[in-house]
């Protein structure tokens, strides 16, 4: 009797302060306990229609191995021979596609759900190019190629050297990538000796594009600028599109920055033997003209052409051992001499581009380790390949000089930004002097 008594008068309490609240909250009490039964209902009872139920795409990607053919990975996919014929001859008409690249290419085969047939095919060949094909019907494709646009921002990256430092190292730590160092090196070739040209002190800045899809670094693209405190000044240098649409690296005023020859043929490789006109020769002892200069270089290393020309001479001698000769213009010659081996194909008359392989280090000939033995000729005589005036590859005209310097400016006023605020986003849509980037 004593619990029902409490259980009445807390019921009572309830009606009492219930009667108590206003009428706006007792409608909102009473819509509360109507949205909890009707989620309670929803749990309990409530049963999806089948038909109503998702299934996500299948996606099965597969990875380009050597041996692979498109009919193998197309028939290890369940396609029949006929399938198979189809779709090669799609790709071939249609999107000029027919080889695979092992350990490069991937295809996606994708399928409506897990059970359906697969009804599209997608070829990714590369970061910015893949190919779709699309089953309209049975036996029916359907092919396009497509190309992905790349966001492609500015980057900029600044150093300095220290006591002991080579310029590859500096860089490095001023977090450049390796691939871009590599061709900043061979831009720099033209206009300095990394062996003797670099101290401690000099700064240095590169300005690079990086490429991106879907907010996702992809890649690395252009050197766009380069600034280095060179021995003998300020070295600058900007890669300009011309009018014409070619592309080429120029100095502050618009001349040409691409020499016709490098000085140093071999990247970072140390001067062990300068040009002098009086050194005592290490194997024959007696002091006589060193006409070049060597560069130290493990043997077998790759030795490439110093720029384009014609090789006039190719054999051996006993003070140079395997060497090569190359005529580039009516003014210069260049020798690369103690090789190990020619490049094959090199023969006297073959044309040779700038960076061309063409032999390989050694010690042949009169030599006390393995090097290179480069020399410049001009107009006949051998000149120091580290200090004579090169003549550059590519001036611009007066048309095209002005509409670098306006571009140069503006670049100038970008890098500025970036040098102050180096977390900064700013996109580039394309290096002619007509679309300047901007900042976004």
């Amino acid at each position: 009797m004593g619990l029902m008594k409490k259980a009445k008068n807390i019921i009572q309490n309830i009606k009492n302060r219930f009667a108590e609240v206003n009428l706006i909250t007792k409608i909102t009490l009473i819509c509360a306990v109507i949205m909890v039964l009707v989620a309670l209902w929803m749990v309990l009872f409530y049963k999806p229609v089948h038909n109503a139920v998702f299934h996500p795409e299948s996606h099965t990607i597969v990875a380009v191995k050597s041996g692979d053919t498109l009919s193998k990975l197309l028939s290890e996919q369940g396609f029949t021979p006929q399938d198979i014929d189809t779709i090669a001859k799609k790709l071939k008409a249609e999107a000029g596609f027919s080889t695979l690249r092992a350990d490069s290419d991937k295809i996606d085969f994708i399928k409506p759900s897990p059970n359906e047939p697969i009804s599209k095919i997608v070829i990714i060949n590369g970061p910015w190019h893949q190919v779709e094909l699309s089953c309209a019907q049975p036996g029916d494709w359907l092919c396009q190629s497509i190309d992905i646009e790349r966001d492609t921002r500015i980057t900029y990256h600044s150093g300095e050297i220290l006591d002991g430092d080579s310029f590859y190292l500096a860089g490095q730590r001023a977090g450049i990538p390796a691939g871009i160092l590599i061709d900043v090196y061979d831009l720099l070739a033209f206009e300095m000796d990394f062996e003797r040209d670099v101290r401690a002190g000099q700064k240095f800045s590169v300005v690079y594009e990086e490429n991106y899809a879907s907010n996702k670094k992809i890649d690395n693209g252009h050197v766009i600028a380069i600034s280095f405190e060179a021995l003998r000044g300020n070295v600058k240098m900007y890669r300009f599109k011309k009018s014409d649409g070619t592309v080429g690296y120029y100095d502050e005023m618009g001349n040409g920055a691409i020499k016709s020859l490098k000085r140093t043929p071999i990247n970072n490789a140390k001067v062990t033997s300068s040009f002098s006109s009086r050194r005592k020769h290490p194997v024959l002892g007696f002091t006589r003209a060193h006409k070049g200069v060597d560069f130290r270089a493990p043997t077998g290393t790759p030795i490439p052409s110093a720029g384009a020309g014609r090789v006039i001479a190719r054999g051996y001698n006993r003070g140079h051992g395997n060497f090569v000769k190359i005529r580039h213009n009516a003014t210069f010659e260049t020798l690369y001499a103690h090789m190990s081996r020619f490049a094959k194909g090199v023969n006297v008359g073959t044309a040779v581009r700038q960076g061309q392989v063409i032999g390989y280090a050694g010690s042949t000939g009169l030599s006390t380790g393995p090097h290179l033995h480069y020399e410049v000729i001009k107009n006949g005589h051998h000149v120091n390949p580290l200090t004579v005036k090169l003549p550059a590859i590519d001036n611009l005209n007066a048309t095209n000089k002005k509409a670098f310097i306006e571009y140069r400016k503006k670049l100038d006023v970008v890098v500025d930004d970036l040098s102050a605020n180096p977390d900064k986003v700013i996109r580039l849509d394309s290096l002619n002097a007509d679309n300047i980037p901007e900042s976004k």
